[in-house]
């Protein structure tokens, strides 16, 4: 049954970045990323509470609190570029380098933690950086013609902010229910990226998101909820190794969906890319 649930988790994960890019058409991406957010908590805690993790918000410390915030802080950034890059690129090109984060990540706790990276680890990571170059190309835009890679900075931003996310929560945040850290996380993500909204006059834009793109903004918040219960829950009764791996290989369900879904085309480099990617993954685990 676990086996079930990290599939789940991979399926849900992988159509989160195909329901958002739908929803970010005409809308704002930083308004999608603020109502989006709304549903995203709500599932978190939801989740919070389903495990009974509420017990210990009592117990949650100044320096863990401080640690969390500063960790929503770089989701809200990793989120708004996300949505960002998303609203001017491809998902098939965007997604691979926000999944890359994995790979940063392990890079900046070898030089801040002194963490040992194994020979495999080494090999994956090399793997999943020229996959990630392979997937990079220039298209025309509709607009103008001419080649492009504006969202490739947003994109870059993400993955960026991510690792940060995972190396802040490495550095200050022990003790607490990993359930309760991001629903509180989470809510640090809500307050900011409503600050964004208005702070740079885009409050009136809610009024104009056309009700299509709206819903398939909340259904992104819905399939990320979804994705976290089927993560965890997996974890619960499988090993740990076998569910991420299996949850990494999301990245598979997206690629698939966008060709299927929004007709985006891969090319022969990019596919031998996306090979390296898959095989990197799986390598880093071993």
């Amino acid at each position: 049954m676990w086996l079930l649930f990290a599939f789940g988790s991979a399926l849900f994960a992988g159509l989160t970045a195909i329901l958002a890019k739908c929803g970010v058409r005409r809308t704002d991406s930083a308004v999608a990323t603020a109502v989006r957010t709304v549903v995203v908590l709500a599932c978190s805690w939801m989740m919070v509470f389903l495990t009974g993790a509420q017990a210990g918000l009592g117990s949650v410390g100044g320096r863990t609190l401080l640690f969390l915030v500063l960790s929503g802080l770089a989701t809200g950034a990793s989120w708004l570029c996300y949505f960002k890059a998303l609203q001017l690129g491809d998902v098939n090109q965007v997604t691979p380098i926000d999944k890359s984060s994995t790979v940063l990540t392990i890079l900046l706790a070898l030089v801040l933690f002194r963490e040992p990276v194994s020979l495999p680890g080494l090999a994956g990571i090399a793997a999943i950086a020229l996959g990630t170059w392979l997937m990079i190309e220039r298209k025309e835009t509709e607009e103008t013609g001419e080649n492009g890679l504006a969202w490739l900075p947003f994109a870059l931003g993400s993955a960026v902010f991510a690792s940060l996310t995972a190396i802040l929560g490495k550095t200050g945040i022990s003790g607490v229910d990993s359930n309760l850290g991001t629903a509180i996380r989470t809510g640090v993500v809500l307050v900011m990226a409503w600050v964004m909204v208005f702070a740079a006059g885009k409050g009136p834009g809610l009024r104009e998101v056309p009700g299509n793109e709206l819903g398939f903004i909340c259904l992104s918040g819905v399939a990320t909820g979804a994705s976290w219960l089927c993560y965890y829950r997996a974890l619960q009764t499988g090993p740990a190794s076998v569910v991420t791996a299996v949850d990494k290989l999301s990245l598979l369900v997206t690629v698939g969906f966008s060709c299927l879904v929004l007709h985006e085309k891969l090319s022969r480099r990019a596919g031998a890319g996306l090979a390296l990617i898959t095989a990197g993954t799986l390598a880093m685990l071993l």
